[in-house]
């Protein structure tokens, strides 16, 4: 690695990437209530798992960042009463109801923004570096 700092803001942005392309899945299917094969089941949230890179290290031990996993969420689905859809629980005690997803649109929202947010400052870093090391190269030169 010629710049540690240049390579932990791209694993960072990486990271923060995953991280809203996974927010805006879960907000664009927050009615979903029917699977691929048009059978009755709710979509199921996803959420990032962060873990420190130990291959993105500088020698004063800072470390980058990777996704370790895009998790489902096993929270139940969320009923609401509207039996002439076509979605709706046709049996049992449930029956009339429809399986909605267990999302929450402002919680969604928020670690969205958050996600843009981590990714500005990790670019705000990747060009600070950048153009340090310009600068350097011009004294030297």
């Amino acid at each position: 690695m010629l710049f540690p700092a240049l390579d932990i803001s791209t694993s960072g942005m990486t990271a923060q990437r995953t991280r809203m392309m996974v927010r805006s899945s879960n907000l664009a299917n927050i009615s979903t209530t029917v699977n691929e094969q048009g059978e009755p089941a709710p979509y199921k949230p996803r959420f990032v798992v962060f873990r420190a890179n130990e291959e993105e290290q500088t020698t004063d031990g800072a470390m980058g960042v990777r996704v370790d996993s895009v998790e489902v969420s096993q929270a139940p689905p969320i009923l609401r009463w509207d039996p002439d859809n076509p979605a709706a629980i046709k049996t049992g005690p449930k029956a009339g109801n429809v399986a909605y997803p267990d999302i929450n649109m402002l919680g969604e929202m928020t670690d969205a923004m958050e996600a843009v947010r981590s990714y500005e400052a990790n670019l705000g870093v990747f060009e600070m570096t950048r153009d340090l090391a310009e600068q350097t190269l011009r004294i030297l030169a």
